[in-house]
């Protein structure tokens, strides 16, 4: 079973993706330890790599590749990263997304970034904007398009623990035999 996790910065995707393979015995794989591991690759910090991203857009292309070929040749994993749900398309089993207000995520990403709630809001929501501009330009995708995830939770509603449990659930009573159809996922992909 192929599992996407999507959602924007600060949604819980690292941490609900890492327990929901843990739970059902499935590998994770996540778009941010790949990214570290092409910035080592290429001889850069991780910060360094990030800033050479908005000027690059091959490396968004790349690591987007990395992430699309894990999809179309693995199985038993929980796929994680903001495009998840997109680029495995038709290859995932279950397409997840989590969201949480601005507010809520811009408290999450400050406590463990250890800035001000103010400047991380204004730093997430330009990202947001930044990363909905490229997707749209590289790849035809609106990000906010939803229809094509199985299951939205907002995860401000629910604790950690809770938000697992929904999912595990939710998995764990999927059948294919009574599937009716997963909406397809129409997308360009230009790496």
């Amino acid at each position: 079973m192929l599992i996407t996790v999507s959602g924007p910065p600060g949604s819980g995707k690292s941490t609900t993706a890492s327990k929901l393979a843990e739970a059902l015995d499935l590998d994770h794989v996540s778009g941010g330890d790949i990214f570290r591991e092409l910035a080592d690759e290429r001889g850069y910090t991780t910060l360094e790599f990030n800033k050479l991203a908005e000027e690059d857009d091959q490396i968004d292309r790349d690591l987007d590749r990395r992430l699309r070929s894990i999809a179309a040749e693995r199985d038993d994993v929980v796929l994680e990263s903001r495009l998840a749900g997109w680029l495995a398309g038709d290859h995932a089993d279950f397409r997840i997304w989590l969201d949480a207000p601005l507010s809520v995520r811009a408290e999450r990403i400050a406590d463990r970034e250890d800035k001000s709630v103010e400047e991380t809001r204004e730093e997430t929501a330009a990202r947001q904007g930044s990363e909905a501009d490229r997707y749209a330009e590289y790849y035809d995708i609106d990000i906010t398009d939803l229809t094509i995830y199985d299951l939205s939770v907002n995860t401000a509603r629910w604790d950690a623990d809770s938000v697992l449990e929904m999912l595990v659930t939710a998995v764990g009573d999927y059948d294919a035999a009574t599937d009716e159809g997963k909406y397809p996922v129409d997308a360009t992909y230009d790496f």
